[in-house]
């Protein structure tokens, strides 16, 4: 997007359900986003429409704003569902849907704003332009980009980026991971992902010789780019995400708060480019701190593009690692920890107490010496958070003369009220201001208040008490009518895809997809793998920019030890379980991919059952 003289900055955090919804906007997201009832990527995080009306609600006088995940491959036969689905929505003023099968932009639906899915795998320029051609108002990168990547991107469309900046990392492309249907018949772009990537892997050479045993070889660290802000805001990102819709109120009132202070204070030194994208100061009583809530160890993975011996994978374990403790003297009774015993296993314990160096755990165990230990549960830190930590108030100023009484708060809602009420000589000196300081439950805060009234006048506190609450009301009636709605942008039906082909990790799963993307441009398109007839070929089942081979050192662009190399010698598999994947590498591309050797997936359905059919 094109650099402008003030742009919105966005912080958007994720909500399993409208609880935590309302505590992430609480402690300062700007948006949040949330699972509708179905077709979410995250089918254990589904919320009825009930429950985000109530959010919707919530947000409303912050103008903070309600993102619905419908992110999943939409079958032929669940067309007319979605389609009314979208429609509640926006019945009850969802902001936008976040969507990754094309067909949503050819359904019959009313005109909501529509944000394309990190599903939609955004690695490029074209791509990126593309999306917004045909209608999308926000777009959401892939996670694999460079700053100068991303740069180039926001450069080249006029609709905001998304970037994620925190949270979990699915190893392969998203949306384009094909894993968990081939193994397991469980789709994760249908909102069913086994997590594949999290399983303990055995990888073996060509020799049939054992290099790794039993490590997490797919599972990423957790992405943290805190360090990176500035310069993704420097290179024009709009909106920046949490990843987390499975997470819980604490994780989420953590890591949101954490970067609400990052983005105010890149905001507070450059106030004349950049602003919030919503109102109300958020009052936080707690220190935030990431590292005390879920992780694996943070990585800010290709953010500073591919930096010499920094890992990208948590091996050894897919649990939690928490923080380092440097001192035992710093854990208390209740705290979790972990360390890794002299068999390389991960180990989890409760602490009981601390006797100077000793730890008095929950269960017998022993340290090896020079371990390290994380403390994986802060019992004090979830104690605090378990209690009220945030209040959001919108700032107003209020004033009142003779003929009536007016506010004008931080949203620019302006209001003036009659003063038609019994007016009484003064008595006594009389300070209205108290009277209208007293905003009780509502979200304003009085900051200044004018007191024009004649000194003679004197009006009856309960008079005051009825105006006040009026003056709230209708405050709240402004901001509601001067609410901005963001409607779908059009569809350049001259816009080309910019490719000719799709394959089966393109997703294209019903006729209306596959007609959009036929009118856009594409000749030849493949189904889906959901909806694909059964098969036994071999077929990649994950590509990803992380590379197993440099992770271990063995990088052949990188690596100068030969033996080491040899030991590497292709073919590479790496096995878990009863599934065995082949290896193959991209080095031109820096990518790996992971190719299942080919069998039948029991998940596979006939073209004509869900996905084919015509309407």
């Amino acid at each position: 997007m094109a650099k402008t003289k003030k742009r919105l900055l966005e912080l958007l955090a994720p909500a399993a359900d409208k609880h935590v919804a309302f505590q992430a906007i609480l402690h300062g997201a700007d948006a949040v986003y949330m699972g509708a009832s179905s077709h979410g990527a995250r089918k254990k995080a589904a919320n009825s429409i009930e429950d985000i009306a109530e959010v919707v609600a919530f947000a409303r006088p912050f103008r903070a704003k309600v993102y619905v995940t419908v992110n999943t491959l939409v079958y032929e036969s669940e067309i007319p569902k979605v389609e009314s689905l979208v429609r509640d929505l926006y019945r009850i003023g969802v902001d936008a849907i976040i969507v990754q099968d094309m067909a949503l932009l050819k359904m019959n639906l009313p005109p909501i704003s529509l944000h394309a899915s990190t599903q939609c795998d955004t690695r490029t320029p074209e791509k990126a332009r593309f999306l917004s051609e045909v209608g999308f108002s926000q777009i959401v990168l892939a996670r694999e980009l460079s700053i100068p990547e991303i740069s180039h991107i926001c450069d080249s469309v006029d609709v905001p980026v998304e970037c994620f900046i925190h949270g979990a990392l699915c190893v392969s492309y998203s949306g384009r991971c094909a894993a968990s249907q081939v193994s397991l018949g469980r789709s994760a772009n249908r909102g069913e992902c086994a997590q594949m990537c999290r399983m303990p892997y055995t990888l073996r050479n060509g020799r049939g010789e054992v290099l790794e045993r039993d490590r997490f070889l797919l599972s990423l660290r957790d992405f943290n780019a805190t360090r990176s802000l500035p310069e993704l805001v420097e290179a024009g990102v709009s909106s920046f995400k949490i990843e987390g819709r499975l997470k819980d109120a604490a994780y989420v009132k953590n890591v949101t708060a954490h970067y609400r202070r990052q983005l105010d204070m890149i905001i507070a030194g450059a106030p004349d480019r950049y602003c919030r994208s919503s109102y109300g100061q958020s009052e936080i009583t707690f220190s935030p701190d990431p590292a005390k809530s879920f992780n694996r160890g943070f990585t800010d993975y290709f953010l500073a593009g591919r930096i010499l011996g920094e890992r990208m994978a948590s091996l050894r374990t897919p649990k939690s690692m928490g923080e380092v403790v440097s001192d035992p003297k710093s854990l208390h009774n209740g705290d979790g920890i972990s360390f890794f015993n002299e068999k390389g296993e991960y180990v989890g314990i409760g602490v009981n107490r601390v006797e100077g160096k000793r730890i008095i755990g929950s269960k017998p165990f022993r340290l090896p010496p020079g371990a390290v230990i994380h403390r994986t549960f802060d019992r004090q830190f979830q104690s605090e958070l378990d209690r009220p930590t945030a209040r959001r108030v919108i700032r107003v100023d209020i004033a009142i003369d003779e003929a009536g009484v007016s506010a004008v708060d931080e949203r620019g809602v302006k209001v003036r009220i009659p003063l038609d009420v019994e007016k009484f000589p003064a008595q006594k000196p009389m300070d209205p201001r108290k009277v209208f300081s007293r905003l009780g439950d509502s979200v304003y805060e009085l900051v200044n208040f004018v007191n024009n009234l004649d000194p003679k006048t004197f009006i009856r506190a309960s008079e005051l008490t009825a105006l006040r609450r009026r003056l709230v009301d209708e405050l709240d009636r402004a901001n509601l009518a001067s609410y901005p709605v963001e409607l779908r942008r059009k569809e350049n039906p001259e816009a080309l895809y910019p490719s000719e082909t799709l394959d089966e990790r393109d997703n294209v799963a019903n006729s209306l997809a596959r007609s959009f993307y036929h009118e856009h441009g594409v000749k030849k398109i493949s189904p889906a793998v959901e909806v694909a007839q059964t098969t036994t070929d071999s077929r990649v089942v994950m590509t990803t920019r992380y590379c197993l081979r440099r992770e271990l050192g063995c990088c052949l662009r990188e690596c100068k030890d030969k033996e080491r190399l040899k030991r590497f010698a292709p073919p590479l598999t790496i096995a878990t379980g009863p599934h065995t994947f082949m290896l193959s590498f991209d080095c031109e591309r820096c990518e790996m991919n992971v190719v299942s050797p080919g069998k039948e997936s029991d998940a596979t359905v006939s073209r004509t059952s869900k996905g084919w059919a015509k309407r």
